[in-house]
């Protein structure tokens, strides 16, 4: 049974596509087919993160409007054999998704997909609503500051009451706390909340705890998938992260303080 998996947030800038690209790489890595879809028309990041921006003809907005095939539209990975990229339109504008559109949509990667990410915008326009309308799993992503927790609060509610399992009184939408750039120094210092203070505001299960690292900004800018790099702190803590979404009791990393070695401390070196 194929499972649609929404990654959101209420702030912009938490590292959604990231966690996307990265969540949607692993799925494919641990056997799973999966295809990644890029909701945020207009202005369409996901093709760079995933490395395949100059093999875009056709996009979702394609689809939804009968000007191409899913066939036509979907990327295959280079990387992976089970691994699919659905992109968003640069040109069109949000209104460009109707409700009926993305649900045959959906229902057609139903066919052929045992996962179905949906990238969502920040926010709660049109393209964050239809990205989290049909979902049944969310992962919600927020940085330890808290404009970034009360946003994704707000995120929560619309999940518990506008999406179509709410709205067909189904079984509620399983939610799960991503929480990114965390740097345990900083925590220490009192300048950003703790995994603890999180997760007492947003009350939903920790599914990973990602680093603040360089290995991110790295990643992106050579379109590889983060957690392709399995020797950087981000890369090991989003395949954590997978294999909780998959059911696996793995341990949270990277929570304390490292104790640097004389070299780190000597020339500073970081992850």
């Amino acid at each position: 049974m194929a499972k649609i998996i929404v990654v959101t947030s209420g702030k912009g800038g938490v590292g959604k596509t990231t966690s996307s690209a990265a969540i949607g790489t692993g799925l494919a890595l641990r056997g799973h087919k999966t295809v990644i879809v890029d909701f945020d028309v207009g202005l369409r990041n996901l093709d760079l993160i995933m490395g395949c921006e100059r093999r875009v003809v056709y996009d979702f907005v394609n689809v939804i409007h009968n000007e191409a095939t899913l066939g036509q539209a979907l990327i295959k990975d280079k990387r992976l054999d089970n691994l699919y990229v659905l992109a968003a339109s640069q040109t069109r504008d949000k209104e460009a998704l109707t409700k009926e559109g993305v649900e045959r949509v959906m229902e057609e990667l139903k066919k052929d997909f045992e996962y179905i990410l949906c990238d969502s915008p920040a926010g709660i326009e049109t393209g964050a609503h239809m990205a989290m309308y049909f979902a049944d799993i969310a992962i919600v992503v927020t940085n330890p500051e808290v404009s970034s927790v009360r946003d994704s609060d707000r995120i929560l509610g619309l999940l518990a009451s506008k999406s179509q399992r709410a709205e067909k009184g189904e079984e509620p939408i399983k939610e799960h706390l991503l929480l990114t750039r965390y740097n345990p120094e900083r925590v220490a210092k009192g300048e950003m909340l703790s995994v603890d203070d999180v997760e007492e505001i947003l009350s939903i299960g920790l599914i990973g705890v990602i680093p603040e690292s360089q290995a991110v900004l790295k990643a992106s800018n050579q379109g590889v998938p983060v957690i392709l790099d399995e020797q950087s702190d981000a890369g090991q803590a989003y395949g954590d992260a997978v294999d909780r979404l998959l059911g696996k009791e793995v341990p949270h990393r990277f929570l304390e303080v490292q104790k640097k070695g004389l070299l780190q401390r000597l020339f500073g070196g970081r992850e």
